[in-house]
């Protein structure tokens, strides 16, 4: 059975009923197969989740030359925004990402995009090192919220409501924003992402 389609079910089973449902047993079923045709490709779930993991960072399309031509800012800007993009589509399967550090081809092929934009840039080893994690730890945690509401769950403007109503005397800080809460998770993410920009900015005019 050729690697490709395993790895597309095994996607498409965790995008469906979650991380945790993706395992030899449950793809095999979905495959018709055995689980002994699974241990022909994978030793274990890990490398398995290894081969997804990956698969969802193919889709992550960045030009290095690109990225190299822009100011490291708008670099890692397009990198977050690219990348959240891709695992946000994925929200469900990017859960896989807390298990392990992901490094097949294409998550390793970003990373050295990433890392080479900020030591051309003049951070340091370190601090570049840092930064990329810190990054791809921000757009993972984003990503993995995006989805819009859970059934049963109140909307934006039910929420937003829930704040109007609020006693000024007991919460005057939440009333008063209440006309702008809840915050869209996207403007969130830009936002958040903003800081952290400013951020590793300053660390590198102090490096």
């Amino acid at each position: 059975m050729p690697l490709e389609r395993i790895v597309a079910t095994a996607l498409q089973i965790a995008d469906e009923e979650g991380s945790d449902a993706l395992s030899m047993r449950t793809l095999a079923q979905r495959l018709g197969s055995g689980t002994a045709t699974l241990y022909r490709h994978f030793d274990n779930r890990a490398a398995l989740v290894a081969h997804v993991v990956d698969r969802m960072f193919g889709v992550v399309e960045l030009d290095g030359d690109e990225l190299l031509a822009m100011g490291w800012d708008q670099a890692l800007r397009t990198g977050a925004h690219t990348m959240f993009d891709a695992l946000a589509r994925h929200r469900n399967a990017a859960r896989l990402l807390v298990e392990q550090v992901p490094m097949g081809p294409n998550a390793m092929a970003l990373r050295e995009r990433c890392v080479e934009v900020l030591l051309n840039s003049g951070f340091p080893p370190r601090a570049a090192a840092h930064a990329y994690a810190t990054l791809a730890r921000y757009v993972l945690g984003f990503a993995v919220q995006v989805n819009g509401h859970a059934a049963g769950q109140p909307d934006d403007a039910q929420v937003s409501a829930v704040f109007e109503s609020m006693d000024p005397d007991h919460f005057p800080a939440t009333v008063a924003v209440a006309g702008s809460m809840p915050v869209p998770i996207e403007d969130e993410f830009t936002f958040g992402l903003e800081l952290l920009l400013s951020g590793l900015s300053h660390l590198r005019d102090e490096g």
